[in-house]
């Protein structure tokens, strides 16, 4: 993984959550929470909260439980607080995951809504995870599953590697979609230490008023907008309209839906 592509700075935070939460990761944060609940945690640790999606659905399903929210990147992290202001059980945090400023067995349980795929190192990552949670406690995460079956993500890929044949940008399939082997992952998680994995897979669906709307989230809402710029300094805009034309060209110029995929882990400390 580039270094690029775990920076979410400048107008990316307000696109991607105006654009990308509604398309694709609203309803993994539902299906995130409904998970957590189940468990009745009284201390929620939230690692990579990007602009708190996953932070407001567990707020809404747990009001009286206590949630640190923590991300690496700050002004994702900042425009999160500005989404839910700052309330007596949520607590915001710059944190590494990679070395967590926090003691051994201080959380019930510890979520992670699509940010293992960025980790440098994952299985650090998730023995810090292991080593905050009590004993008994529960790492709940989830990762997309590989590129082709995420049908707007993989239509936008293939479109840009046709714009920039020479150096295709490809940040989607080989960080948010590089992460799909679950036999890696539950290895990577045992090597940490976690017992009683389990692993699901979550099919829903992604809809958008408009092609435009996946085109424009997808390439000035993520990463991928450092790549097209660092292939054609004004080439953004083109860029955004060729995606949206292959994303019409593919499912139509009306209101639009397509597959999405991921998998969800849960483990236990």
């Amino acid at each position: 993984m580039g270094t690029q592509d775990a920076v979410f700075a400048g107008s990316v935070p307000e696109f991607y959550d105006r654009m990308m939460v509604p398309l694709i990761f609203e309803p993994y944060a539902q299906d995130l929470a409904g998970r957590v609940a189940q468990a009745r945690p009284r201390a929620i640790l939230e690692v990579a909260a990007g602009t708190g999606v996953v932070t407001r659905a567990i707020a809404a399903t747990l009001p009286n439980t206590r949630i640190v929210a923590t991300d690496l990147n700050e002004p994702m992290l900042a425009f999160a607080k500005s989404r839910q202001p700052y309330g007596e059980h949520i607590e915001w945090k710059q944190a590494d995951a990679l070395a967590l400023p926090f003691g051994e067995q201080t959380f019930d349980a510890v979520v992670c809504q699509f940010g293992a795929m960025f980790f440098p190192d994952k299985i650090q990552a998730y023995r810090e995870a292991r080593r905050v949670l009590k004993d008994g406690g529960l790492f709940l995460f989830n990762v997309w599953d590989r590129i082709s079956e995420n049908d707007f993500a993989d239509v936008v890929t293939q479109c840009l590697a046709g714009l920039f044949p020479a150096d295709p940008p490809y940040f989607l399939a080989r960080t948010p979609h590089g992460y799909h082997d679950t036999d890696r992952v539950v290895a990577d998680l045992e090597e940490a230490g976690f017992v009683d994995i389990d692993v699901a897979a979550v099919n829903a669906t992604s809809k958008a008023t408009s092609p435009i709307d996946p085109a424009i989230a997808y390439c000035q809402g993520t990463p991928l907008r450092m790549e097209i710029v660092a292939r054609d300094t004004d080439g953004l805009g083109r860029a955004t309209e060729a995606a949206a034309a292959a994303l019409a060209e593919r499912f139509g110029k009306g209101p639009i839906s397509g597959r999405i995929r991921a998998f969800v882990f849960t483990a236990q400390r």
